[in-house]
């Protein structure tokens, strides 16, 4: 039973943090480009293209979870888009250029707290790509 509501909890944080992720970056496209041209990651034709369409990526991620259909894949997606955006902001922070997150919309600086909240992140996708072996080794 418990760890049916750890797959519950984890499924429902994932899914809001996603939802509320790319809802808020829909809200400003054009911000949204300006931060990831910020991060010198990506070249400036794919920019406009990225941000536009990454948002409605992780609302269809975040729904995805939330209706439960194919969650191991969902939980596959959202650990992968993590680990990028981790190395995104990690490699944009080890070059020294100050620029926006753009993890929940603007006005957050990449820092060593933005990289670790979002690693943290991770740890919801882990239990639900782990919880098939957990639950088993319970038995």
């Amino acid at each position: 039973m418990g760890l049916l509501i750890l797959r519950w909890v984890c499924i429902l944080l994932l899914a809001a943090i996603f939802l509320y992720s790319g809802y808020s970056k829909m809200q400003s496209t054009l911000q949204f480009a300006a931060v990831l041209a910020q991060y010198q990651l990506v070249p400036t034709d794919l920019v406009l293209p990225l941000a536009t369409y990454l948002p409605w990526g992780e609302i269809a991620l975040g729904l995805f979870l939330l209706t439960g259909w194919k969650t191991r894949f969902a939980a596959s997606a959202a650990a992968a888009l993590l680990i990028i955006f981790i190395a995104a902001m990690s490699v944009t922070y080890l070059r020294g250029i100050e620029a926006d997150c753009g993890c929940f919309g603007i006005g957050e600086k990449i820092s060593l707290r933005t990289i670790g909240r979002d690693a943290l992140m991770l740890l919801p996708a882990a239990f639900l790509l782990a919880e098939r072996r957990i639950r088993v080794r319970a038995k």
